[in-house]
């Protein structure tokens, strides 16, 4: 008889639980410094290599989508459809994040809190959509590649890959170079995910033993309201357009895309998920030329969970302040959430940045974002989990889209 293994998904499900575990154990026993200087390296180290994948695949990836699609027609359908349903969606979950916001608000459960003395934030360095616009467009192909800014590597991709299609005969060697260069980066990707169990388990325990005692401060509640935002717009938005337009059940949906959408929580990197992210929304029966173009565009654009996150931090930071949004600068918030999310890359962290953008916007002091600094890795685990599971919906629906237009 053969032994019954495991498959990823409750790899990672169990490395999740024992990371907990693990860091409850530290926290209490006040060895806090255990995880911090041994288990966190282990996973920087998983980090680290999953960023050095990440360029390659999305490019590759991306091109071979293109390529797969035969003509420039296709891709130019894919690529409306995908960037309509990221909008309607962001604007949707930027409504929900309002909405919640206000109710927490409007019963005074938000704290009134200060900034810590000599607590200061420095303000966002790219809040001008103008320039954010002329930012996607690289002058350099390798200081593309070398920063790692995943809009000009998107839009590389899709030059190198509509060339293709349009040279025609002409192109089929370099279809056939991308194509097997593509294989052999799968295989080095399969390696890789292989060991996201080890850094599920090791990030997790660090997350919980830092920060784990300090999250049930004054800001417990804003962090509720944030996830009842974050549940509301999945089983809302995502799992009903799954089921509307990809006819999937939601919990069908939910199972198929669990993997990709704990690997989120754990990572905090929609960009880093992305491997993970193909495999699910394959299974689920996502095309995978579809999936290989939406999937690093969404990455990159679908902020969903972060347009949640910003407007109910954006109303607790002004009650902070004292002020009372009106109705005009609540329609702000949406809009500059909305297109601030097209600007942000896809990692850890990159929601700070666009909720700097959202407070310049409506004139309360960006400093006060020091106030949920600290714990922004626990809105981050929430907010990515959420983008990821978007991605994967927006893949499916524009599979059956694209199978009614033929």
């Amino acid at each position: 008889m053969t032994k019954k293994k495991f498959g990823l998904p409750a790899q990672i499900l169990i490395a999740l639980v024992l990371g907990i575990a693990v860091g409850l154990i530290c926290s209490a026993t006040g060895t806090t410094a255990f995880t911090a200087d041994f288990l966190k390296p282990i996973g920087t180290i998983f980090i680290n290599l999953l960023k050095f994948i990440v360029v390659p695949i999305v490019i590759l990836s991306m091109i071979s989508g293109i390529v797969s699609m035969g003509d420039l027609k296709k891709v130019g359908s894919v690529g409306w459809k995908t960037v309509a349903f990221f909008l309607v969606t962001t604007a949707i979950a930027c409504v929900i994040g309002l909405g919640v916001g206000s109710i927490f608000n409007g019963q005074g459960w938000f704290p009134a809190l200060a900034l810590e003395e000599g607590a200061t934030w420095e303000s966002a360095t790219s809040a001008n959509f103008m320039d954010t616009l002329v930012g996607i467009f690289p002058s350099n192909m390798w200081t593309a590649f070398s920063t790692a800014n995943m809009l000009q590597v998107i839009v590389i991709a899709l030059l190198i890959g509509g060339g293709i299609l349009a040279a025609g005969e002409r192109g089929e060697l370099a279809k056939k170079f991308f194509d097997s260069i593509y294989a052999v980066f799968e295989q080095v990707m399969g390696f890789i995910i292989k060991l996201s169990p080890i850094g599920v388990f090791t990030m997790m325990a660090w997350v919980v033993a830092t920060q784990g005692a300090n999250i049930l401060g004054p800001i417990a509640l804003v962090l509720l309201a944030a996830y009842i935002g974050y549940f509301l717009h999945a089983v809302v938005v995502y799992s009903v357009s799954a089921k509307i337009f990809a006819h999937k059940n939601p919990v069908e949906f939910f199972k198929g895309a669990a993997a990709a959408m704990i690997f989120a929580f754990t990572s905090t990197s929609s960009v880093a998920t992305l491997p993970v992210s193909a495999e699910c929304a394959e299974k689920m029966g996502a095309d995978k030329g579809v999936a290989a173009f939406v999937l690093p565009l969404g990455a990159t654009i679908n902020m969903d969970g972060t347009a949640v996150y910003q407007c109910v931090a954006t109303i607790f930071l002004a009650a902070c302040c004292g002020v009372n949004l009106s109705m005009s600068q609540l329609i702000m918030v949406v809009i500059t959430a909305t297109l601030a999310s097209i600007g942000t890359a896809g990692v850890s962290g990159a929601g700070m940045i666009m909720l700097a953008m959202v407070l310049e916007s409506i004139g309360v002091p960006v400093e006060m974002i020091m106030i949920i600094y600290g714990v922004d890795r626990l809105f981050d685990m929430g907010r990515t989990c959420l983008n990821v599971t978007g991605d994967i919906a927006c893949s499916l629906c524009v599979t059956e889209w694209q199978k009614k237009q033929k």
